[in-house]
């Protein structure tokens, strides 16, 4: 009687092991997928965010230059005819060629570097997150589907996962409107 009650304690123990191991790689899995959606929602809130501070940026810069070809063309063509006023538009002049002066950071080249980086960053954390998910689902597949594990997931009732796999539409590039 006690070697059927050992027995019986040992494949309930058996049972509350396996159990727990599959419960730990789909909460694995439920980890990575959550990672997957991070890194989505983090592209599709920075990215438009970054494109419009680009634009915005790339729209200051031409405004600021092509205030100051006005200002020139004003100054050139007024310079003969009003003095005060060619001194007026000089003034604004020298003052916008200060502000160029002190802040070499009007170049959008560089805003425009920043978001193909940020765009290469966020792409390569997702790419990450996905192979991560991908390998916990194959590691929870292969362990539901291995002898004796297939009987038991059968009986506790766990199925497989489907591996991350992106629709033909997502393939494509992320089209940005500058």
């Amino acid at each position: 009687m006690k070697v059927l009650l050992v027995i019986i304690g040992i494949v309930v123990v058996f049972l509350i092991y396996k159990f727990n191991v599959y419960i730990r790689l789909k909460n694995k899995i439920k980890q990575s997928k959550s990672g997957i959606e991070v890194y989505l929602n983090q592209r599709f809130d920075l990215i438009p965010n970054l494109v419009e501070c680009v634009k915005g940026y790339a729209k200051y810069e031409a405004e600021t230059f092509s205030k100051i070809t006005q200002l020139r063309q004003e100054y050139n063509s007024e310079r003969d005819k009003n003095l005060r006023k060619g001194a007026e538009v000089n003034d604004e002049f020298n003052k916008l060629l200060a502000i160029g002066e002190n802040n070499p950071n009007l170049k959008a080249s560089e805003q425009f570097l920043n978001l193909q980086k940020n765009l290469t960053k966020i792409e390569s954390q997702l790419q990450a997150s996905r192979r991560v998910y991908n390998g916990d689902v194959t590691l929870y597949n292969t362990t539901i589907t291995s002898f004796p594990d297939n009987i038991l997931s059968k009986i506790f009732g766990f199925k497989q996962e489907e591996l991350f796999e992106i629709e033909e539409y997502k393939k494509e590039n992320i089209k940005i409107d500058l």
